[in-house]
C-alpha cells in the first residue's frame, strides 16, 4: 500500500513541477515581451524636452529627472529592468540631453550612455577687445561665468600663463562647450589655440621682416585687425605698416589711438586725442604698441608674417569698409580729401 502512494505522491509533484515550471515560462515570456514592447514604446512628453543628468546621481534620481522633465513612460521597475539589460545602470553620462520627439525608453538610455549631450557654441570674434570678450561671456546664458571677479593678470595667471597680457591670446573661433562649462576652461582651449596659430605664423614668416619675436608678430596682426575692413586687404595694410616699421616711420594708426583712450573715447577721435602721447599713440611713438589691441584671426596673422610686396606707405578709407592705398604723402593727401573731406 506504502508504494503506491508514494508513486502517486511524486507523480503529483512532478506534476505540479511541470505546471510551475510552464508557469514560470509564460510569466517569464510575457514580461519579456513586456519589456520589449516598452523597449521600442515612444516616450511622451512636451516637444522639446531636456534632461540634465548631474554628476553622481543615481538611476532613481535620473528617472526621477525624466519625470521632471515631463517624460511618461512605463514603470521605473520598467525602466531598471531595461537599463540592466542594455548594461546602463552604471553607465549613463552626465550632461544635458535633447530628448527627440517619439525617441524610445532604449533610445533614450542609449543617447546617456554614449553621452550624446547637447553642445553649445560661443565665437570669439575677430578684433575684439578682452572688453568685448568679457561682456560677450556675462551675456551668454549657458557658459558658468566664472572669470567675472578676475582681473587679467589673475585670469592669465589662472591659464597657467602669468605675466602675459591678456588682450590679444585668444584666437578667434567658434567653441563647443555643454552647459556647466566654465568660462576659465573654454578660454584656455582659446589661448592654446592661439598659441598653435601665432607659432604657426611665425615659423612661416617671411625673411627680414622687422619683427623681432611671435609677440610683436601678434601686436602687429592685431593692428592689421583692427585696420581690416575687408578681408582680402588684409596682406596690403600689413605691408604698408612693415615698410613704416622699416623706414622708421611712426605707424600713425587710429585703433591704436583708440585702445589707449581706453573708455574716455566716445566715439569721435580728435586732433587732440591723436597728439596726447600714451603707450598706444603711434602717433607721437615710433614702433609698435606694447601689447596687442585686440584678438586676431589667423588671416591677420598670415598677413602679418607675409605682408604683400609694394611700395605704398600710406592708406585711408573709402567709407564702404575698402581702402585707398598710396605711395607719397601728396597723394595720400589727394585721397584724403576726395574721400574724408567730399573733396575740399
Amino acid at each position: 500500500m506504502r508504494l503506491p502512494r508514494l508513486r502517486s505522491l511524486f507523480r503529483a509533484a512532478l506534476t505540479a513541477l511541470a505546471l510551475l515550471l510552464v508557469l514560470g515560462a509564460g510569466l517569464a515570456f510575457y514580461a519579456q515581451q513586456r519589456l520589449e514592447a516598452f523597449a521600442a514604446r515612444p516616450v511622451v512628453g512636451p516637444e522639446g524636452a531636456t534632461l540634465v543628468v548631474p554628476r553622481g546621481a543615481s538611476f532613481a534620481q535620473i528617472l526621477a529627472a525624466l519625470r521632471g522633465a515631463g517624460i511618461e513612460a512605463g514603470h521605473d521597475l520598467e525602466w531598471k529592468a531595461l537599463a540592466w539589460r542594455c548594461d546602463a545602470l552604471r553607465r549613463l553620462k552626465a550632461g544635458e540631453y535633447a530628448l527627440a520627439p517619439n525617441a524610445s525608453p532604449e533610445a533614450v538610455l542609449r543617447q546617456m550612455v554614449e553621452g550624446r549631450v547637447i553642445t553649445y557654441r560661443f565665437t570669439l570674434v575677430e578684433g575684439w577687445s578682452m572688453r568685448e570678450l568679457r561682456a560677450a561671456i556675462a551675456r551668454d546664458p549657458v557658459l558658468v561665468d566664472d572669470i567675472a571677479g578676475l582681473d587679467d593678470a589673475a585670469l592669465m595667471a589662472e591659464l597657467g600663463r602669468a605675466g602675459v597680457p591678456a588682450e590679444g591670446r585668444f584666437l578667434p573661433e567658434t567653441y563647443l562647450f555643454t552647459r556647466g562649462d566654465r568660462a576659465s576652461r573654454l578660454l584656455g582651449r582659446a589661448a592654446d589655440a592661439m598659441d598653435r596659430a601665432l607659432a604657426e605664423a611665425w615659423e612661416g614668416r617671411e625673411d627680414g621682416l622687422p619683427i623681432r619675436s611671435p609677440e610683436e608678430l601678434l601686436v602687429l596682426a592685431s593692428i592689421i585687425e583692427k585696420e581690416t575692413g575687408k578681408a582680402e586687404e588684409r596682406p596690403e595694410i600689413a605691408g604698408v605698416f612693415v615698410r613704416r616699421l622699416r623706414l622708421g616711420m611712426r605707424l600713425q594708426t587710429d585703433p591704436t589711438v583708440i585702445y589707449g583712450l581706453g573708455e574716455a573715447f566716445d566715439g569721435n577721435l580728435r586732433r587732440r586725442d591723436l597728439e596726447t602721447d600714451t603707450p598706444f599713440n603711434t602717433y607721437t611713438r615710433h614702433g609698435l604698441p606694447p601689447t596687442p589691441i585686440a584678438m586676431p584671426g589667423r588671416a591677420a596673422l598670415e598677413a602679418a608674417a607675409r605682408p604683400l610686396p609694394g611700395d605704398t606707405l600710406y592708406f585711408v578709407s573709402r567709407g564702404d569698409g575698402s581702402h585707398v592705398f598710396s605711395r607719397t604723402y601728396d597723394e595720400h593727401r589727394a585721397a584724403v580729401r576726395r574721400y574724408q573731406l567730399g573733396g575740399r
